[in-house]
């Protein structure tokens, strides 16, 4: 099953190409995308990746939570479900 990641505190400089390629390093990624602020259309600083793999998905996480990624500490965590 897809597991959908959060993924908080990005630079305003992040792309999509960048945020596939980081957590890539971890296992296939089926998307990656991140929120753009409508005015600047810069990174808003969050985006979210999808993984269809959970153990590659737990494994992004693990390693990437609370780490710096140039100059800013991200946050990863998996998105909790609309019920």
């Amino acid at each position: 099953m897809a597991k959908k990641l959060y993924v908080g505190n990005l630079g305003p400089k992040a792309n999509e190409a960048s945020l596939k390629a980081l957590f890539s390093m971890f296992g296939p990624v089926d998307k990656a995308y991140i929120i753009p602020d409508p005015e600047t259309g810069l990174c808003k600083g969050y985006g979210f990746v999808i993984m269809n793999n959970d153990l590659h998905a737990a494994a992004a996480i693990k390693a990437l939570d609370g780490k710096k990624c140039g100059e800013f500490t991200v946050k990863v965590q998996e998105t909790k479900n609309k019920g």
